[in-house]
């Protein structure tokens, strides 16, 4: 039976991936202080469609889907550019910090899985338990900030979104496994960003139009810039490459050392220095994404 390849390279572009969405949590925090969520979202995604189309232009291959997969795509482009988008944005609104964290955290034990019940991938427990151990670091990292972490009451609504964005991501990297396999990480990426894009763009067009877009500042445009080529275009299509070489389940746990990545940002950029239990936690999560990177699990023939 074939085993997994060992593909360090494509490591390496998950921990890249891990770091731009750990700045990215600064980067958007600064620019929505003078963008509405939604325009700036309708001002990123055209900047990450751009870069795609810029990237696949010349790629060789089918320029569009077949018809028997157009479907998936344009689903899998509403669930991953659009629900979820909408779910994380309005969840932070409407619950704690460290709720949206922690609940965003569930995302490698749900892809687990559906993994699993789909059969793209046999639920190792070697696996399943690096998975684990990367929730268990997540909960310590959060727990060392000492913000309050309630469910329940007024936030209760922000939670259960938040579950749903979470689902919905994992729903989104276990869909496009076939399809990435058929057409590639890259093509996969620019289609479902094209698809969701124009979505995008009319929600966020009244809000758009109320804003003096000459009036932002260089900063709120950089962290248009970056959220949109960085952390939608170039890291939807790390996280892509992950799922068609490393399968499902491990590509999700690398999802766990985001907030790791944020909070050597915020020790570095901020000044904010780390706990003990928060470092602790971050041990934690570096030891559960090895092993379920390193463990054998053969996917079915």
């Amino acid at each position: 039976m074939q085993q997994p390849r060992r593909d360090f390279s494509t490591d390496l572009g998950l921990l890249f991936l891990a770091a731009i969405w750990g700045v990215n949590f600064s980067v958007v925090k600064l620019a929505l202080r003078e963008l509405d969520p939604l325009a700036f979202n309708a001002l990123r995604f055209p900047l990450a469609a751009a870069v795609m189309w810029i990237l696949v232009r010349h790629l060789p291959g089918p320029s569009a889907p077949a018809s028997e997969d157009l479907r998936r795509i344009v689903a899998l482009g509403v669930l991953g550019n659009v629900l979820y988008q909408l779910c994380f944005i309005f969840a932070l609104d409407w619950t704690l910090a460290g709720n949206a964290s922690l609940l965003l955290s569930t995302t490698p034990i749900w892809t687990v899985l559906l993994s699993s019940a789909v059969g793209h991938e046999r639920l190792n427990k070697w696996v399943f338990g690096g998975v684990v151990g990367t929730f268990v670091g997540m909960v310590l990292v959060i727990a060392g900030r000492g913000e309050t972490v309630g469910l329940g009451g007024s936030t209760m609504k922000g939670d259960l979104v938040m579950v749903l964005a979470s689902i919905l991501w994992s729903i989104y990297t276990v869909g496009g496994r076939t399809p990435v396999g058929r057409y590639g990480a890259l093509r996969m990426t620019a289609w479902t960003i094209w698809v969701g894009t124009p979505f995008i763009v009319v929600m966020g067009a009244p809000a758009l139009s109320r804003t003096d877009l000459l009036s932002l500042s260089a900063g709120a445009w950089a962290g248009v810039f970056y959220a949109g080529v960085m952390s939608v275009g170039v890291a939807y299509l790390l996280w892509y490459r992950g799922v068609e070489r490393l399968g499902n389940s491990r590509t999700a746990v690398y999802s766990n050392l985001v907030p790791v990545a944020a909070l050597t940002t915020a020790w570095v950029w901020l000044h904010e220095v780390p706990t003990a239990l928060q470092l602790a936690g971050a041990v934690v999560i570096l030891g559960g994404v090895s092993i379920a990177r390193l463990a054998q699990s053969p996917e079915p023939n």
